[in-house]
């Protein structure tokens, strides 16, 4: 948990919610709310948008340093900056070293949805207010990171879970909320109750939260000895009673990110301590690119250093990338130990988590050195799909869309009654996306557990995709934007070679296109696309081996006349190589 000292202050992109939800923050704390934005139009007596008409940007900008450094000063406040403070080092530093910073993150979209209207909003006045705010947010994304404590996405939840989020990772328990000072907002001593501001220019979704928790539920992979459970539900990283029936050895060790260590490690930590475990963290640097020798040998010497020995248990925090290193690392640290998944993305949580599979990348190939290490257990905490980044959850949604494409055509058209909820997470879409993907993958894991066959069919889409993740270099698309992309070609490959019609070939493109996915491949020249292909786990005898469709919900591993491949290349694979 992060600990916050009085101050909490609010950052992220303009119509991110800062204000709105800012006011029920400090309700709740019974806190002064304070708008940087507001202070600075009392101070001049003067509109925003005629401060910048009149003196310009950088007057504008100076204007608001010397309001936050003011501010930022007093105690007991919630202060909502404006986007662009965090351009300043000066605000930077005030802001990191006076309180505790929230990023509240929002997508693109939905900032568009809710500043439609809004003529407070100088930046927007353009031509092109979409591109100007994505511009805005590859500017400012880096910035927000660096001085957050906790990363909030505010996508569809309501104003009171998104304050609850809040809180749930402040170190404050349920009686102090509200009584920090003795008083509530109404003047009475206890919680405040009343119901949070909602300001006209924020419209957020107004969904129900269950008043109960959704209850954790458990699916098994069945393996013989070597089966265990999938446990799918919020809240499941502060379990202790949970963790502690999962992970049975005295000595763990964490192998997570530089990502997602700020956002989760101390919380599991902690709570395997409380279960009475010695924990050990390793953290390494996150990416596609970093799934490599180097990183797996940084594992095996901190193992080694600490004297680790047998009973150990790793954990894997993180992706699929942190969980395919943590993997391999523990089928050959002692040439065996125990290890256990908590996957944090929702790619992990739907898939690679699941069913063993571990390994690194190779300049030549993606995922070609590994091994078949099953876990002991998989345990996945909803709840971290709500930091989780929106390119991060499209990713993983490519996955999903995979099950439903060449195992479950009712499955396939439950996601595209449901992409919407999903894309704005959705807490039941969400967990019912998780359920039946890992139902679906279990059962396949099941009967095929080293991809001898049937197994082969979880690989639609990734011929391509991996070739786009080696040609490009590792890390500059996803691994589930490749996939998704990957989708599309073998879609349109199984529609050139008869296998699914026109109307469903275009049903695939147009559900990975609403999941925010590129359809659209880079132009590596069909030479190199070849060559890429070629190295596949997959293949036989030198011959080329897809997952095509026959029909949509359905599979056939099969090889592909040379012509038809050439032209599906020729048609999706034209984009401009990225910069």
């Amino acid at each position: 948990m992060v600990r916050y000292t009085g101050n909490i202050f609010l950052v992220g992109l303009m119509g991110a919610g800062k204000t709105t939800v800012g006011r029920a923050l400090a309700r709740k704390l019974n806190k002064l709310f304070i708008d940087s934005d507001h202070e600075i139009e009392a101070r001049t007596g003067v509109s925003i948008p005629l401060i910048f008409e009149i003196e310009g940007e950088e007057s504008f900008r100076q204007r608001e340093t010397e309001v936050i450094r003011d501010l930022s000063a007093r105690s007991g406040i919630v202060l909502a900056t404006g986007g662009g403070a965090i351009m300043r080092a000066e605000n930077r530093e005030y802001l990191k070293t006076r309180g505790t910073v929230i990023y509240l993150r929002a997508s693109i979209h939905n900032i568009l949805q809710r500043t439609s209207r809004d003529k407070n909003r100088p930046l927007l006045q353009t031509a092109d207010p979409r591109r100007r705010l994505e511009e805005l947010s590859r500017q400012r994304e880096p910035y927000y990171r660096d001085v957050a404590d906790i990363v909030i996405d505010t996508g569809r939840p309501n104003v009171q879970f998104l304050v609850h989020s809040i809180l749930s990772q402040l170190d404050v328990l349920p009686d102090e909320v509200g009584q920090e000072s003795g008083q509530t907002g109404n003047g009475n001593p206890g919680r405040y109750s009343g119901a949070p501001h909602h300001s006209p220019d924020f419209s957020m979704n107004q969904q129900v939260i269950p008043s109960t928790v959704t209850p954790a539920i458990t699916l098994q992979v069945e393996l013989g000895e070597r089966s265990y459970p999938i446990e799918i539900g919020p809240s499941l990283l502060v379990d202790r009673e949970r963790i502690a029936r999962q992970i049975t050895g005295k000595q763990v060790v964490v192998v997570t990110n530089t990502v997602v260590a700020p956002l989760y490690l101390e919380r599991l930590s902690q709570t395997l301590r409380d279960a009475g475990k010695n924990v050990l963290e390793i953290v390494l640097p996150d990416g596609e690119e970093e799934k490599n020798w180097g990183s797996l040998m940084q594992i095996f010497d901190r193992l080694l250093a600490a004297k680790c020995d047998r009973k150990t248990t790793l954990i894997a925090l993180g992706g699929g990338v942190i969980g395919d290193l943590t993997g391999f690392a523990a089928s050959a640290y002692m040439r065996g130990v125990p290890f256990v998944q908590i996957p944090t993305t929702l790619l992990a949580q739907v898939d690679s988590s699941v069913g063993g599979k571990t390994g690194i990348n190779h300049p030549l190939g993606k995922n070609m050195i590994g091994a078949f290490y099953q876990p002991q257990a998989v345990i996945a905490d909803t709840m971290t799909l709500h930091t989780l980044p929106e390119r991060e959850l499209s990713a993983g949604l490519a996955e999903v869309i995979k099950y439903g494409a060449v195992i479950d055509a009712e499955f396939f058209k439950w996601i595209e009654t449901n992409i919407d909820k999903l894309m704005a997470r959705d807490n039941a879409a969400l967990a019912y996306a998780i359920r039946r993907s890992c139902e679906l993958k279990a059962d396949v894991v099941r009967q095929d557990e080293r991809e001898g066959g049937l197994r082969a069919i979880l690989n639609f889409g990734h011929t391509f995709g991996h070739a786009i993740e080696s040609g490009l270099g590792y890390g500059k698309w996803l691994h589930g934007e490749a996939v998704g992309c990957g989708m599309v070609m073998a879609a349109d490959l199984s529609h050139r070679l008869g296998h699914i019609n026109a109307i469903d070939k275009e049903r695939i493109c147009a559900l990975v296109r609403a999941a925010g996915l590129p359809t659209e491949a880079p132009n590596l020249g069909a030479q190199r696309w070849l060559e890429l292909m070629q190295v596949d786990k997959k293949n036989e005898d030198g011959q080329i081996k897809f997952i095509l469709m026959k029909p949509l919900g359905s599979h056939l591993i099969a090889t592909a006349p040379q012509e038809a491949l050439l032209a599906t290349l020729q048609q999706l694979a034209s984009g401009d190589l990225p910069r």
